[in-house]
């Protein structure tokens, strides 16, 4: 142990950090000697009560649980039994290397960190260029570095080791709370180091062989990835291109870090550090799964996630299928490695070194049973059905200290599981430039990547689909359809699934095209009898298929070879073979084709796959895929359990709307062909009639605004939902009747997860509203693709309210060209987005040519004093702008002085932010002349700048010339952060 790290642990710190080694201290002997010898001394000093000497002093329990149990009972009780256990075991330890380095801590405590930091500088330079991005984040996360100093540390031109001196450098001016995070991370991962280090030279050679057996069992799993349609395997490595891994929109990290897979298990964004479940969410296709299968990959091949001895990988979707009750020891060993021999030993390991253990569960929301923590499981040997082992496990009631890493879609993350959660973590899918490299890694021609490039770059609605990790992966398939097709390419997700269907059946039968008949004709009966399997599969929440169900619903050797259905990946023993749909959204896609072609639908069956969620209803999956089979057996599986209705109602709405997408004008020729045009009809009715219906209900449920306020609607949990279903059918006259019956002036869509994909639906349907509207769309994740895709739909925006969505320059620029055209639109918030100087030129334009505009907030971007100069010159024309906001940005004192002037003599100007602009007594000078002259002027913030005495009397003097302003911030206050 080197005192220079302990500097900075605290008593509890070291019992918790020091564990295994204080164990292994008080137990070297063989004896309980050691350990009786510190209860002697904690009981003497009443740190210890009779009732504690013998919770630890248990006959016939291991001495090491016997020494965890003690440590265990310290650490609970506090700071001062913690001080005291380090005394003694000084005390009884004399001649031991912990000893020495309990002394060191309480001897050089007071040292400074900011010099520690120096004297082991050359240690630390050695030791942290791997891992400066982990510590890069946590510095950020805890807000000693902002992001000019992130960007300082990572320029290119420096090698790693020079940029660990950088950041030692930056270290050293922010204070000793900034050193001490940085000891504290470097004495952890030495820690780590040296345990992983010693696990290797002094385990039992048996856990070594089991180690190396489990990581080739990972390994094979993890290499390749299947290419759906019964074709060859692809290398992993060749293939994987990494989606957007974001925190929470809590968290306030600078949109210029980027998180790794390894920050996944990192101390970024921890928000309970008693939990050991970190959650990894994102939509269906957002690429989970493949990057649970990339970690799995990185850990076994020993380049990441080393500080864990042991990976189990789980699928949530296989564990669906287990019928027997299981213990802890049946799900590692029988579900993912199984040791040759001294199994009890191995488990003992994994019961004494938790830290060590990392467990992955991919698919949580493919379970038939929603989270619960109302039935505790604490014994491991324990057998339980698996969803209660699972949930315990999740919980810490079983094996506490084990990193466990979950994948689910949000809407199946109930509030009861939340709580118990490390972090999360959020898979965004693919950003623009992560599609350019999956289809280019996807192509070994560069010239295919290069013409799909072009193609995307032609359809932004097409582009937007691509966002989707799974929707990319189809584009590149059909990618000869995409380019020689004379038709439209497809711009809705349903168009896309069908590509992709007609891509396989014509590559599994190329020269089948002959008698007339089209491809869904001569594959009429695969699509009936996959889709019965989909139907009730997405019923029962069943994505896993025995041999026996697949018979059952009529599919056939060659409707498997359809590439539809793929083996089931398992690591257990059990050799029986099983199926599964190449992805969940291909599941619920042939289920909706079940819907559209089955001739015994029941009346009540669409209606019902429409209704919107409400928790008073009964279990609505089940009602409503239950009431068209015949089998009685099924009808006897209705859920009980409420909560499932979640789960199960988020593949309902995707099989709802690729029904929408099926029954439109354009899809419809398909199935005409194969079933009465009759039935085809009727149901496309029935469809535009349920979607308005529950459109309906949501407008009914608008509270009737304050007095004085502008009626709002607040998106409820399906509102995105029914307009993606509208945008699928691709009917204006469903879209006209919809918005018709909307009668509000705001529309609130924050933090609704909306991408590219939901902004197209948006686009298509809000362009038919009665009156203008405020769309309100902050904390998502529209993009410049996204913004695009709004435009049909800007002439009926009032407001255009678009904090937090990542958003650039070419983002915006095609949104202002299209607004100076637009009547209604009079506002836009663009706070904490990816703006700089180059839109300036484009605001400017805007407030020249529209003097209705009133509001334009750009708060927390890159703008420099050249563009502040840019859009100076068109506020100079402008008579109509009131508040004006630039909080966060860099326009310094010449950009204040060029904004000043332009608005000195502004009669419609209210508010204006300029906090943190780096503005000095210079601009406060000029600023002061805005006070003096401006007329409507009432608030100016100015607070976190360099503005000196000099400045403030200037603007003190101002306000005696000037009593319609109320205020003039100067002190470190946030102006509602929307500046």
């Amino acid at each position: 142990m080197e005192s220079a790290v302990c500097v900075t642990m605290l008593p509890q710190e070291f019992v918790l950090r020091r564990r295994a080694d204080i164990v292994d201290a008080l137990c070297i002997s063989g004896s309980s000697e050691y350990l009786e010898s510190v209860l002697d001394i904690l009981l003497s000093q009443e740190q210890l009560t009779w009732e504690d000497y013998h919770n630890v002093l248990v006959p016939g329990r291991p001495l090491h649980a016997n020494a965890r149990q003690l440590l265990d009972i310290v650490f609970s009780k506090g700071v001062e039994p913690c001080v005291d256990l380090m005394t003694a075991l000084k005390q009884v330890l004399t001649e031991s290397t912990y000893a020495r380095g309990i002394e060191d801590i309480n001897e050089e405590r007071a040292t400074a960190s900011t010099h520690t930091l120096m004297t082991q500088r050359a240690r630390l330079v050695h030791e942290l260029p791997n891992s400066l991005d982990e510590l890069l984040n946590i510095l950020v996360a805890s807000g000693h570095f902002a992001a000019a100093d992130y960007e300082m540390v990572k320029r290119p031109i420096r090698t790693p080791s020079q940029q660990v001196r950088t950041l030692l450098n930056q270290v050293q001016g922010k204070g000793e709370s900034a050193a001490e995070v940085v000891l504290q991370y470097a004495e952890q991962h030495q820690t780590c180091n040296s345990l992983l280090n010693k696990s290797e030279q002094n385990f039992p050679k048996e856990f070594n062989r089991y180690k190396k057996k489990l990581s080739s069992s990972v390994l094979a799993q993890s290499s390749f990835v299947g290419m759906y349609g019964g074709g060859s395997v692809m290398r992993l490595d060749d293939i994987y291109t990494e989606g957007q891994l974001e925190l929470p929109q809590d968290f306030s990290l600078s949109s210029s870090v980027h998180l790794t897979l390894e920050d996944i298990v990192g101390e970024v964004g921890t928000v309970n550090t008693e939990a050991d479940t970190v959650l990894v969410s994102g939509d269906a296709g957002s690429g989970k799964s493949t990057l649970f299968q990339r970690m799995h990959l990185l850990w076994a091949r020993g380049e990441a996630f080393q500080n864990f001895l042991l990976l189990f990988p789980f699928s949530c979707r296989m564990l669906n299928s287990e019928q027997r009750e299981l213990s802890v020891i049946d799900l590692l060993f029988h579900h993912c490695c199984w040791p040759d021999r001294d199994k009890d030993e191995i488990f003992q390991f994994i019961l004494d070194n938790p830290h060590l253990v990392i467990f992955t569960f991919d698919g949580l929301d493919e379970l038939k049973d929603t989270f619960s923590d109302e039935q505790r499981l604490c014994c491991p040997s324990q057998c339980a059905p698996v969803s209660i082992l699972l949930f315990n496990l999740l919980q810490g009631c079983l094996m506490k200290g084990v990193r466990k890493i979950v994948s689910s879609r949000p809407q199946a993350v109930t509030p009861a599981l939340k709580k118990h959660l490390r972090k999360e973590v959020i898979l965004k899918g693919f950003s623009p430039s992560d599609i350019d490299s999956f289809v280019r890694k996807h192509h070994n021609d560069p010239t295919v990547a290069f013409k799909v490039l072009q193609s995307l770059k032609t359809n932004k609605a097409l582009l937007g689909l691509c966002h989707s990790p799974v929707l990319c992966w189809i584009v590149s398939q059909c990618h000869k359809e995409l380019l020689d097709n004379c038709e439209e390419s497809p711009k809705s997700i349903t168009h896309a699934f069908l590509m992709i269907l007609q891509h396989f059946f014509q590559r599994q039968s190329p020269a089948s095209r002959t008698d007339g008949l089209s491809w869904m004709q001569q594959h009429h009966q695969t699509v009936l009898h996959l889709g019965q399997l989909a139907f009730e599969g997405i019923n029962s929440s069943i994505f896993v298929f025995s041999q026996a169900e697949l018979s059952k619903c009529g599919v056939t050797e060659l409707d498997v070879e359809s590439g539809f259905l793929i083996q089931s990946k398992g690591m257990s023993s059990n050799q029986i073979k099983t199926f599964e749909f190449l992805h969940v959204t291909m599941q619920c896609f042939f289920a909706a084709a079940f819907i559209v072609l089955s001739t015994n639908i029941e009346h009540c069956t669409i209606p019902r796959l429409y209704k919107t969620h409400d928790t008073k209803m009964g279990p609505l999956g089940s009602t409503c895929f239950h009431a068209c089979l015949s089998s009685s057996s099924q009808q006897q599986q209705l859920l009980d359990d409420r909560e499932t209705i979640e789960t199960k109602q988020q593949n309902i709405q995707i099989t709802a709307m690729f029904l929408c997408g099926l029954l439109s004008q354009k899809h419809q020729c398909l199935w005409l062909q194969c079933c009465v045009s009759g039935n085809v009809e009727k149901r496309t009715k029935q469809v535009a009639k349920c979607l308005s219906k529950a459109l309906q209900k949501h407008f009914k449920s608008i509270p009737q605004p304050v007095q004085g306020e502008k009626k709002s609607m607040h998106a409820m949990p399906d509102f995105v939902w029914l307009i993606k279903c509208i945008y699928e059918m691709q009917d204006i006259s469903v879209a006209k009747e919809a918005m018709s019956k909307m009668d509000v002036q705001h529309l609130k869509l924050t933090y609704c997860n909306i991408g590219p994909v939901e902004c197209t639906a948006l686009g298509y349907v809000l362009q038919h509203l009665k009156n203008p509207v405020g769309l309100q769309l902050d904390y998502n994740s529209a993009g410049d693709v996204g913004v695009e895709q709004l435009l049909p739909c800007l002439h009926m925006c009032q407001s255009l309210y678009l904090r937090n969505n990542n958003i650039s320059d070419e983002g915006i620029c095609k949104v202002i060209t299209k607004g100076i055209l637009c009547e209604n639109f009079q506002k836009i918030a663009l706070f904490n987005n990816k703006l700089t100087d180059k839109c300036m030129k484009n605001f400017s334009e805007l407030l020249k040519n529209k003097q209705n505009f009133l509001a334009l907030r750009v708060g927390n971007n890159n703008i420099s004093a050249v563009g502040a100069k840019q859009l100076a010159e068109g506020l100079k024309l402008n008579h109509s702008l009131q508040h004006l906001g630039l909080w966060g940005n860099k326009i310094g004192d010449t950009g204040a002085k060029a904004l000043a002037y332009a608005l000195e003599n502004s009669s419609s100007l209210v508010w204006l932010s300029l906090v943190g602009n780096d503005v000095g007594s210079s601009g406060a000078f000029a600023l002061a002349s805005v006070i003096r002259n401006c007329s409507s002027l009432q608030e100016l913030w100015l607070s976190d700048n360099c503005i000196t005495r000099p400045g403030v009397e200037s603007l003190t003097q101002a306000l005696q010339h000037n009593i319609r302003v109320k205020s003039v911030w100067l002190k470190k206050q946030s102006p509602q952060q929307d500046g």
